[in-house]
């Protein structure tokens, strides 16, 4: 490769890699690696794989950097066999996220050994991703069986298990005592939730929802605090100010990520809340909305709402919304 051919042994440019935060890739490699440009900032491998040592914000090659960035995603993961990282444990979960996910995200997001927090732990989903990619992470949630879950989870994946605790997160991420014992004087490079909102999993359910949860409402928890038996409104008010709680523990140009899914329009209502909380989360004065990215699920089922009478749609899709403590 011409570009490769051009550039500087990485030795001659540096002696020594003291000071330098190189990704465990790059170290495996840098016996072949070379330095492009005159800024020195550029690595570049044989196969033309390229690394920017300025990258404050993660370890990812150029290529993977630009992946990461497409606005529309899918995916299909397995929830049967090695694949599933232990589904099998999780799925008590109404709704638990595939730790392959977070992984990726974790890692656009991090660089190794970075603190991730996550106040909506659920059965770990994120805490898992983080331990596939050499990051920690911290958990929070209102129900201790997800978080024995969880556990049970890493135990059998052969995987960290990271400090959790039981409780509501406004009170916790409240009361620095208890953060303190979870973080220690650290600061989280991302904050990663995935909330329950407004009163959607408590409802009886109708249609196409009875034949996949029955005609009962499915909660989180019984728990007043839980966002999940919340109004919409007070959901919102309390996400946000779940969020504004949350920068004392996440670092300068740290991110907040936030899974969501819209409810179904109803009547004049649309419903569309990935909109509602991204304006709520940008009225906080130093968080700063940085775009979406939209997740299609491939392994959803699809169920006939609507049929045969009128159109209501299979929402295979989530939205992940993507701030930025900017001070």
């Amino acid at each position: 490769m011409e570009q490769y051919a051009e550039a500087k042994p990485f030795s001659e440019v540096y002696p020594s890699i003291d000071s330098l935060r190189l990704p465990q890739w790059v170290l495996a490699r840098i016996s072949e690696a070379r330095v492009l440009g005159g800024s020195s900032n550029l690595v570049i491998f044989p196969d033309g794989t390229k690394y920017q040592l300025n990258n404050p914000l993660n370890d990812l090659p150029a290529s993977a950097w630009l992946n990461f960035t497409t606005s529309v995603f899918t995916t299909f993961y397995s929830t049967t066999g090695e694949e599933s990282y232990a589904h099998h444990i999780r799925k008590i979960h109404p709704t638990p996220k595939p730790p392959q996910l977070m992984k990726d995200i974790i890692s656009f997001f991090t660089k190794e050994g970075d603190i991730v927090l996550d106040y909506f732990m659920g059965v770990g989903g994120s805490l898992l991703g983080a331990g596939l990619c050499g990051r920690k992470a911290i958990g929070i949630d209102l129900n201790s069986k997800y978080i024995d879950a969880y556990q049970e989870a890493a135990k059998e994946l052969s995987l960290p298990i990271f400090p959790t605790v039981q409780g509501d997160c406004l009170e916790i991420l409240n009361d620095r005592n208890k953060m303190t014992a979870l973080i220690g004087d650290n600061e989280c490079s991302l904050v990663l939730i995935d909330p329950p909102y407004g009163n959607m999993m408590s409802r009886e359910k109708t249609g196409g929802d009875v034949q996949v949860y029955g005609n009962v409402g499915t909660p989180f928890t019984d728990d007043f605090r839980d966002f999940g038996n919340m109004t919409i409104d007070n959901c919102l008010e309390s996400l946000k100010t779940s969020v504004e709680l949350s920068q004392s523990y996440l670092k300068k140009r740290g991110y907040i990520v936030i899974f969501i899914k819209d409810l179904q329009p109803k009547k004049k209502e649309t419903n569309l809340l990935h909109s509602m909380i991204i304006s709520k989360i940008n009225e906080i004065p130093n968080i700063q909305y940085k775009g979406l990215r939209i997740w299609a699920d491939k392994s959803s089922k699809l169920y006939p709402y609507g049929y045969p009478l009128s159109f209501v749609a299979n929402q295979i899709h989530q939205y992940i919304l993507i701030f930025r403590k900017e001070m």
